[in-house]
């Protein structure tokens, strides 16, 4: 979702304290990591936490996800990227380039955690957030175009390192 000129992505919708608490739900997982970037006031963060090929994660979501990212989840180099917030103009400037603050958070999170490939779930009505992600490399879970994302309430979108 898109809110007051940052980029908020979860795959539950929402404003106000309800991100919060998922915030600090995620901060209790094992592995959680949060990036701040900043100069002399904050400009941006991302966080997430590794996941295992089991566990409570997945819950609702069996035969949703290819065995791909099941085996990389039960190898530990699969990583859920939960949330990245940065200024509207990083969506709408220089998305493609290396330097970008949303790449450059995406990428260190990944790096930090010896991870392959990340995954972020989207609510499938949440246009300007999948078009954001598609602009900082992310892609559909089976291929690059709408329609051949499997059904379900959410998109899960891939990120390779």
């Amino acid at each position: 979702m898109i809110t007051e000129g940052v980029t908020f992505h979860r795959p539950i919708g929402g404003h106000g304290s309800r991100n919060g608490d998922r915030l600090a739900a995620d901060a209790r997982r094992p592995g959680f990591e949060l990036l701040i970037a900043e100069t002399t006031a904050l400009t941006g963060c991302a966080y997430g936490f590794p996941v295992r090929g089991d566990g409570p994660w997945w819950e609702g979501f069996d035969g949703y996800l290819p065995g791909r990212l099941l085996r990389l989840a039960a190898s530990g180099r699969l990583f859920v990227i939960s949330g990245i917030h940065v200024p509207s103009r990083v969506r709408r400037q220089n998305q493609d380039r290396a330097w970008n603050l949303a790449r450059r958070l995406q990428k260190r999170l990944l790096t930090d955690h010896g991870a392959t490939v990340a995954v972020m779930l989207v609510k499938r009505s949440d246009h300007s957030t999948v078009e954001a992600l598609r602009s900082w490399g992310w892609w559909y879970l089976e291929g690059d175009t709408p329609r051949t994302a499997p059904l379900g309430p959410f998109r899960v979108l891939v990120l390779d390192t």
